[in-house]
């Protein structure tokens, strides 16, 4: 427990139960002035009703919750939009009521004291004058000097323009209502906030503001998300909840989880030995209870064998345990893009030129703002929508299978078993039924239509159709979209361990942190490749950002203040993950990426000084100075190169 701390609320033995089942029982839970707490847990479990009944809004079937006198608490549901007829300035003026009174106050006390009767009268000054210098004193303290400033820094983290302040709220779409819902509780500066999935809705941009603003806000928090990278960036504490309590962990998201399946492994091991030990005693017990030599020391460990506090078998939330395999290998390149134009109509290109190269092995993520082109992009490469400029070229023996985040593909009137089963009308009904349920699509679910399935549910079919068509380049467009926590490291770890090669698009960070060897990032400009992860590239941009203390924008629009607030914490998160055997492969993958990126460049430097030696270009002076241009500029890029070489082959040693 933190020292010099305020116990805002406590949950006290509390359950919940619905016809007499119980959801769960016996949670305890304590939250402090300026907790920092994420609520985590498998869907169903019942995350959402317990953060209703820690705002109040439900009362616990069990137990109590009991909080400090007078505790604010603000409660943000999940997709719950701003309902009001107000504009949107107005509205975040709204939750100012109080200061905006005191600040029309001081105006009129400012008047009076200017009022040349009041000066005449030197009790009545006096009076007048101390009132409003204890009125301004409180009207400075709350903020009052401040808070249209912080109004509009909000709406700006929330890409909300000035030119929009006027905008009625009600002609707004959902997802910008919800933006506004949860700007509006900030700006209410509770005590405690309580946030059910607020990162629905937000770009990345918007996320890195969002986990900067909350790091700094005066309050507790207490967060549900399926977001892990945020949790990350928020959070210091993590309860997980379960059927029979909630388990209490310090730290962050990735904290929680390398304790937790540490705290699981010693569970195994303790409960192994005690099985273990059991069975000994009973073997003795069953041997030696009728041999009349032996019949006391029998039963003694009977006895013993009763009166033992025997450890329950561990047990873990049912969790999805899918890969994907190859059929064939692919050749070593995979696939290249060159000088390509994406977009609809060649008056209005989205992004171009796009150069990048796939290799064999590879995990490369496709990375930019809304609306550059992204997946736009997988389409293109698929041939779905031609290039307006520029090709794609697959390698030798390349089976490209594709996840399309708008489960277009899927037949809605088809059952889920008719949905694999007329893709692969062969294999044996007891083998369609294995694979769905490897993706959690058990007996109750096969018989099911698409359409009422829930969205993760289509996307876990979607996974399973993919997965058995073992194709070796896998093209995937948001598919941790609709995925649990659970669900989504699965996931990971499948296509970690996959022998083929993935190309894939993502806004989840935390995911492209666990996968990607390269980046490609999309702009309207054209592409940047970057040799790592989601960390390794915002430390870069922080790098390459100038400091003349200007509050610039990078690429998706983040400022170098933003940017640094968001990634401080990133350098750490990596290095702590590197412990287990996924990090030992991504560090590999790392390697092999930048000997290839070094093997090219050194090819094409070598093709440029073999021209420039040759005799017809001896006296073309020009040439010759464009040609050292290319050299000099290859060489820039080896010595990232190197660097990124060495810098992956040194930790790859300290991991080992």
């Amino acid at each position: 427990m933190r020292l010099n701390t305020l116990i805002l609320l406590q949950a006290q033995s509390v359950g919940r139960s619905f016809d007499g089942i119980d959801l769960f029982t016996n949670v305890n839970l304590q939250i402090q002035d300026n907790s920092r707490i994420g609520l985590v847990g498998p869907n169903g479990i019942g995350k959402t009703t317990l953060l209703e009944i820690l705002a109040g809004i439900t009362e616990p079937d069990y137990g109590a919750v009991t909080s400090r006198k007078n505790l604010s608490v603000g409660y943000l549901a999940q997709n719950s939009g701003l309902d009001s007829g107000k504009e949107i300035y107005a509205e975040m003026l709204n939750g100012f009521a109080t200061l905006r009174a005191m600040e029309r106050q001081l105006h009129t006390l400012e008047e009076q004291i200017a009022d040349p009767a009041t000066a005449d009268d030197p009790e009545a000054y006096a009076a007048t004058l101390k009132q409003y210098d204890q009125l301004s004193n409180d009207f400075r303290e709350q903020n009052g000097y401040g808070y249209e400033a912080e109004i509009r820094n909000v709406l700006s983290g929330f890409n909300f323009a000035p030119e929009r302040y006027h905008d009625q709220i009600s002609t707004l779409s959902g997802g910008e209502r919800s933006r506004l819902a949860l700007a509006k509780m900030l700006l209410s500066r509770h005590d405690l906030i309580i946030l059910d999935e607020p990162t629905n809705h937000l770009d990345i941009d918007t996320l890195g503001w969002l986990e900067g603003y909350l790091r700094g806000y005066n309050g507790a928090i207490l967060i549900v998300s399926h977001d892990q990278y945020f949790l990350d960036h928020t959070i210091n504490e993590v309860y997980e909840l379960a059927p029979r309590g909630a388990t209490h962990y310090t730290g962050n998201y990735t904290q929680y989880r390398q304790q937790r399946a540490a705290n699981l492994d010693q569970a195994w091991k303790a409960y192994n030995k005690q099985q273990e030990e059991i069975a000994k005693l009973q073997e003795f017990v069953d041997k030696n209870i009728v041999r009349a030599s032996s019949t006391k020391q029998a039963q003694s460990r009977r006895k013993q064998l009763e009166k033992m506090d025997r450890l329950e078998r561990p047990t873990g939330e049912q969790s999805a345990h899918f890969h994907f395999t190859a059929d064939k290998s692919s050749g070593n390149e995979v696939l290249k893009v060159q000088n390509a134009t994406i977009g609809y109509a060649p008056d209005d290109p989205m992004a171009g030129p796009i150069d990048f190269t796939v290799n064999k092995g590879e995990r490369i993520g496709i990375v930019g703002p809304n609306g550059v082109g992204k997946s736009t992009l997988l389409k293109s490469v698929l041939g779905r929508i031609p290039f307006l400029k520029g090709d794609a070229v697959l390698g030798a023996n390349v089976q490209p299978g594709y996840y399309d985040q708008d489960q277009a593909s899927l037949n809605p009137k088809n059952t889920v078993l008719e949905e694999v089963w007329q893709e692969h009308p062969t294999t044996p009904e007891k083998d369609i039924r294995s694979a769905l349920a490897a993706f959690l699509l058990g007996a109750g679910d096969v018989d099911k239509t698409v359409a009422s399935l829930s969205g993760g549910q289509r996307a876990r079919l979607l996974m399973t159709k993919l997965a058995m068509d073992h194709d070796n380049f896998l093209i995937l467009d948001e598919p941790t979209n609709h995925l649990d926590i659970n669900s989504k490291e699965v996931l990971e770890q499948a296509l970690e361990s996959f022998d083929g090669t993935v190309l894939f698009v993502s806004h989840d960070r935390y995911f492209i942190n666990d996968l990607a060897d390269r980046l490609v990032v999309l702009s309207p400009a054209g592409s940047e490749t970057i040799l790592g992860n989601w960390d390794y590239y915002q430390e870069k941009q922080n790098e390459d950002e100038p400091t003349d203390g200007a509050d610039h924008l990078g690429v998706f629009g983040t400022s170098t203040a933003q940017k640094q607030t968001t990634n401080s914490q990133g350098a750490a998160d990596y290095a702590a993950a590197k412990a287990d055997q996924k990090a030992q492969r991504k560090l590999q993958r790392r390697v092999d990426a930048a000997e290839k990126a070094i093997e090219e460049l050194e090819a094409q430097k070598q093709t440029i000084l073999d021209a420039m030696a040759l005799p017809e270009n001896a006296t073309a002076a020009i040439k010759l100075q464009d040609m050292q241009k290319d050299v000099d500029a290859l060489d820039a890029q080896l010595a990232d190169a190197e660097a990124e070489w060495e810098a992956a082959g040194m930790a790859l040693e300290d991991n080992e």
